[in-house]
């Protein structure tokens, strides 16, 4: 074969030298793909591999093996540099923050359920996984967008205050829910005030710049007005400003919470697994589900 291409079929004589069943009759014929087309098709600036050598955003993985934590891989993968001290907390902060909510939580429970059924335990993993959607794991996501809205407001003198108020009232306008903020088991989300301490403690020291941590607060102070009962961050409320503050993209807030959350998930299906259970399903076996059609009926004739 040429140096200068990896041919495209139409030279027989290329084809007779590769086929062991000699040239093919009636395929389509394309011209010959350059070298470098072929090794640009997937471009990337994260992994370089070579025989006996694999570098991670241009760090040997072999320097990074003992002296990264996995958290800084993390970052490091995700934005080409390696993270400085309080960056790397705050980040291990919310995946740790995000790792579990029990059986209760749709994904789990679909997990345990799939790790009974005679699934690997990739599959019931990826069940779970599966489950994190726009209701079920995506509020995060949504609150950074909103919070980044927020920001920008306060970044074009907008009143912070009037601007959540704003916000808080379309929202209820639409009859939808604030994301990020309340709980339907929770009063107050555990997880809020460690994860708000450590971003507060980081804005004062100069590590992140703070205005992702007001706009929360200022929605917070919003929802709570003419109310009897405060409507405090969430999980998701509380890492969406975490990782507004570090510089990540919405999106990429939804995939490190899926990054975190699938260790539960992972704990619970293998603790499904060692159990020896069968086929469980979302009910216990003595019930059954609620019917609401019909009587039964004769089939008519």
């Amino acid at each position: 074969m040429s140096g200068h291409g990896i041919p495209g079929g139409s030279n027989p004589a290329d084809a007779a030298s590769t086929d062991p069943a000699g040239p093919r009759t009636g395929a389509p014929q394309g011209p010959a793909i350059p070298v470098a087309d072929v090794e640009g098709w997937w471009r990337t600036g994260i992994t370089r591999i070579a025989p006996g050598e694999i570098d991670l955003r241009g760090y040997a993985v072999a320097d990074l093996i003992g002296e990264a934590s996995f958290v800084d891989t993390v970052w490091l993968m995700l934005r080409g540099e390696v993270p400085g001290p309080e960056e790397s907390a705050l980040l291990e902060a919310a995946l740790v923050a995000s790792v579990d909510h029990g059986p209760q939580a749709p994904s789990i429970a679909a997990a345990r359920m799939a790790a009974t059924c005679g699934t690997g335990l990739n599959n019931a993993v990826a069940t779970g996984v599966n489950l994190l959607g726009d209701v079920h794991g995506g509020a995060g996501q949504q609150c950074m967008e909103v919070l980044a809205d927020l920001v920008r407001r306060a970044a074009e003198r907008e009143d912070p205050a009037e601007a959540a108020r704003y916000i808080v009232a379309r929202y209820r306008a639409e009859k939808r829910y604030v994301p990020g903020f309340g709980h339907r088991f929770h009063p107050r989300d555990p997880r809020r005030d460690p994860l708000l301490g450590l971003v507060e403690r980081a804005a004062a020291a100069g590590a992140v710049p703070g205005a992702h941590l007001a706009a929360g607060l200022a929605l917070e102070a919003a929802l709570a007005e003419g109310r009897e009962r405060p409507v405090p961050m969430n999980i998701d409320g509380a890492t969406a400003v975490v990782y507004g503050e570090l510089g990540f993209a919405p999106e990429l807030g939804r995939g490190l919470f899926v990054l975190s959350r699938s260790v539960g998930i992972l704990a619970h299906a293998w603790e499904e697994r060692q159990s020896g259970a069968r086929i469980k399903g979302p009910i216990p076996r003595p019930l059954r589900a609620t019917y609401t059609g019909p009587a039964p009926r004769p089939y008519p004739s």
